[in-house]
């Protein structure tokens, strides 16, 4: 059976054929076009896998998954998820869609490439898109980010608004990936405060490391107990007991502040205060906050839902798998699908920092117009942000 795109796409050759051996291109040019447009853009079944943890997930999964699902219900599709409750489900998984012939599957995370390369292999006219890892199969879109360039903005950030001079990164499994996130991480909060200093952890030594908010959160509170007052999560769904941990500790005391710190500024005395912190963090006292991931997750940090007051999410920072995502359907969709490497960073888009009615009073303009002059020296050149240890 010839399947339908491939008709679509015949009878659409031999009716422009028609139109010009009998003159009518003026008005029946348009027409196919819009017809070819309609068939380019149709979409069957497409599946996501995750590594670990759930869709659900707000931070890295959640926000993969909500791009992919936006992108096949506007083109017509349907997607099928996989959420594994261990690593070895995983390869299987990818197997049986293959089998199946889905238009799409996309591996989200590290521990979906050797499920995706194997089945590749395997399935060589299927189509398969790796988020956040590669393989060098054909068959395979690759998309990594250079992590570091955006971690860099949000640890000037970071460097610019402490006001212990101590910041902390908790990252998920310590792999060379995360390394990328800890290592923008330092140059930003060095380019921005030589003095500070941080402070860096990890949740484990396996995916189970990106799902375990528990031990992120105990994390959180030695960083805490070390004078940090900004703490970076790198962590998946790991990173939710760092921001647990911020909005119920609130702020640091200059009565547990540990033996030779001191508070070194206020730059937040004029943000107005949400009831429970001015009644908690009466006295000399400094707000706690954390810098989520992945995506835009400020509301995360609003304690009474009043945007006008004192968030407890510094920023972000935006590493845009939802672009990724978006990006793989449509090409799919529109018959533009190239197997490879493509690689996003700051001039792809596909990264920044969150900016919103949350964090806005946070961030002054003043330091906004830093941080872009930065971002454009990145983007041409001038400033080059290590990827490694």
């Amino acid at each position: 059976m010839i399947p339908v795109k491939t008709a679509l796409a015949g009878l659409l050759a031999a009716l422009q054929s028609l139109c010009y051996c009998f003159g009518m291109r003026r008005w029946l040019l348009p027409t196919l076009m819009l017809l070819g447009l309609a068939a380019a853009q149709s979409l069957g079944n497409v599946a996501i896998v995750f590594s670990e943890g759930a869709k659900t997930d707000p931070t890295f999964n959640g926000v993969a998954y909500g791009a992919a699902l936006r992108a096949v219900q506007q083109l017509g599709g349907r997607l099928f998820d996989f959420e594994p409750a261990d690593p070895s489900q995983i390869p299987s998984a990818i197997r049986r869609f293959a089998a199946e012939r889905f238009d799409l599957i996309i591996g989200l995370g590290f521990a979906t490439e050797p499920g995706i390369a194997a089945a590749a292999r395997e399935f060589r006219e299927q189509r398969f898109a790796l988020i956040d890892t590669a393989t060098e199969a054909s068959n395979v879109a690759s998309y990594v980010f250079r992590e570091n360039e955006g971690t860099y903005l949000v640890g000037y950030i970071a460097g610019r608004l402490s006001q212990t001079g101590v910041v902390g990164f908790v990252g998920g499994m310590d792999i060379p990936l995360i390394h990328k996130f800890e290592v923008g991480y330092r140059e930003g909060v060095r380019r921005a405060c030589p003095s500070c200093r941080v402070l860096v952890n990890y949740v484990g030594n396996t995916p189970a490391a990106f799902s375990d908010p528990a031990k992120a959160k105990e994390i959180a509170a030695a960083q805490k107990s070390q004078g940090a007052d900004i703490i970076y999560a790198a962590a998946g769904a790991s990173g939710l007991g760092v921001f647990d941990y911020v909005k119920q500790t609130r702020c640091l005391k200059a009565s547990e502040l540990p033996r030779g710190l001191r508070f070194r500024s206020n730059p937040f005395a004029s943000v107005p205060k949400y009831e429970a912190y001015t009644r908690e963090c009466a006295g000399e006292t400094r707000p706690m906050f954390f810098i989520g991931g992945d995506g835009n997750l400020n509301f995360l940090g609003d304690t009474d839902n009043n945007p006008a007051t004192l968030n407890h999410a510094l920023t972000c920072m935006l590493k845009r798998v939802d672009v990724a995502a978006q990006r793989a359907v449509e090409s799919v969709a529109r018959n533009t699908f190239q197997g490879g490497l493509i690689s996003l960073g700051l001039k792809e888009n596909g990264l920044g920092y969150a900016l919103d009615s949350y964090n806005q009073a946070l961030l002054p303009e003043a330091l906004r117009r830093e941080v872009n002059a930065i971002r454009q020296a990145i983007i041409a050149g001038r400033i080059t942000v290590p990827d490694r240890r």
